[in-house]
């Protein structure tokens, strides 16, 4: 897809040792985390992440993200395995928090600690606490919500349908919040505010997929627990190919190379699927998606510091279609488009976020190296397409022109648990379930996979979002 090793990973542990950074030969003052012991991921073992012979372009992006922020966290540095995607997420992420926009900057961290709380990522709930304080928010909101002001607090019904169950968000929720009174919301502080929760709960799911450690700095005082209370506590595995190899992990590969040819064939031989059978393979896929669920999801109770900024904690993801439930109507991809109707109600919201969150969505999902596992040469589009695609599906969401059955044949189910865990109840994420799937592929076209991830769920929640914002507005 994906790639034959890092072609550039993050620099290594020297480059960011001490306590103090140094700008043009002074001693700035400012803490640098060493890179030093367990590493960034609980997942991925550390030599896979800080080799030698960075290029040039990691090691600038590596620098700016320092100089901004004091820092180079354990998120910037497994995203280092994809330096291109790194620079379109890092320059998305400094223009909602840092630039201008209609949210007072210490609002904006506070939304984030509301939204990463929601599933329960006390390492995202502690950093931005921490940022939080630095911009000069008032500390007796991080006693808890109730502590915050009620406009925050209003935000609470779509911080919690957003993350869990996007399909139910109407206009009447984007009325409630801009009507009329001292606590109302402008168009373009929800807006801001809209995209600032899909993102924070979308990051959540990558720090769970890919077993983000707390920061060395993080001591516990803001709450930097590890990343899941599912994760196992053994070190990440030494093995390079991401999990147990051995004939059976080499037979996958072989097995999925396989089926992507024969697909690609017949889609040369074919003269096509009839809508009728494209809808009934949608509806197959949408009903199997309810078998697929972990066989460990234990239930495990919150951490003070984060049930202080979650109200009814026991709403969480539901599936969009239950036996035996009216289900709501499938989202149909083309009546509501990012391209024709998101983004151009962002853009003209909130400038400018528009264009980085296209190129964002673009470049994850066009991002191959044209190679799997220890193949080269391979067009991965058709699995990158099925990965975006299903975990649309499980929110509901359908493209009439795609045949699902790809996804069932391109998609192991160990892939699916995972895929689904990830992106609809991160926080249930163990290290068994990472280790599982695609057993002979490298650790770095795991972490691309939750980077599909982490921008197929956004999308999704966004588009929910807009279209109701949309309906308001009309």
């Amino acid at each position: 897809m994906l790639l034959a090793g890092s072609p550039c990973p993050p620099a290594g542990p020297e480059e960011y040792r001490g306590c103090g950074a140094r700008r043009g030969g002074e001693d700035t003052g400012v803490r640098v985390p060493q890179q030093l012991g367990k590493g960034p991921s609980a997942f991925i073992p550390l030599g896979e992440i800080l080799q030698e012979g960075v290029e040039s372009s990691l090691r600038q992006l590596l620098i700016e993200a320092f100089v901004s922020a004091g820092r180079v966290d354990n998120i910037t540095m497994v995203m280092g395995l994809h330096p291109q995607y790194l620079s379109s997420f890092w320059k998305t992420q400094y223009l909602l928090l840092r630039m201008d926009g209609p949210l007072p900057y210490h609002k904006r961290h506070y939304i984030a600690i509301m939204a990463a709380a929601r599933h329960q990522c006390s390492y995202l709930v502690g950093l931005h606490m921490e940022e939080f304080l630095r911009v000069g928010g008032n500390p007796a909101w991080l006693q808890g919500l109730h502590y915050a002001p009620q406009k925050l607090r209003n935000l609470n019904e779509i911080n919690k349908l957003l993350a869990h169950r996007p399909w139910l968000i109407t206009k009447e929720h984007i009325e409630a919040l801009l009507k009329t009174g001292e606590n109302s919301w402008s168009l373009a502080e929800l807006v801001q505010a809209l995209v600032l929760l899909t993102h924070y709960h979308s990051l959540a799911s990558f720090v769970f997929g890919c077993g983000i450690n707390p920061e060395e700095d993080q001591d516990g005082g803001h709450g930097c627990w590890p990343p899941s209370p599912h994760s196992d506590s053994s070190p990440a595995s030494d093995d390079s190919m991401g999990g147990s190899g051995g004939k059976d992990a080499m037979q996958e590969v072989e097995v999925l190379m396989e089926r992507m040819k024969l697909l690609q064939e017949s889609q040369l031989e074919e003269e096509g699927v009839t809508q009728e059978e494209m809808a009934t393979r949608f509806e197959l896929e949408k009903t199997e998606s309810l078998l697929v669920a972990p066989s460990d999801l234990a239930d495990h109770s919150l951490q003070s510091n984060v049930l202080c900024f979650v109200e009814d904690p026991e709403f969480s993801y539901k599936d969009f279609t239950r036996r035996g439930e009216q289900a709501p109507p499938t989202f149909h991809a083309q009546d509501y488009t990012w391209e024709d109707h998101g983004y151009s109600l962002i853009n003209r919201l909130y400038p400018d976020v528009g264009q980085l969150l296209d190129e964002k969505f673009q470049v994850v999902y066009n991002l191959t190296y044209n190679t799997i596992a220890m193949h080269c040469g391979v067009d991965t589009s058709m699995l990158r397409r099925a990965i975006w695609n299903y975990v649309h599906c499980v929110f509901g969401i359908r493209y009439d022109d795609y045949d699902y059955g790809e996804v069932n044949q391109l998609l192991e189910r160990s892939l699916k648990v995972y895929i689904k865990t990830v992106a609809c109840y991160p926080e249930k994420t163990t290290k068994r379930m990472y280790t599982q799937f695609w057993r002979h592929f490298k650790h770095s076209e795991k972490v691309h996979i939750n980077l599909l991830l982490l921008e197929a769920r956004m999308q999704a929640a966004l588009l929910y979002a807009l279209r109701a914002v949309t309906r308001y507005m009309t």
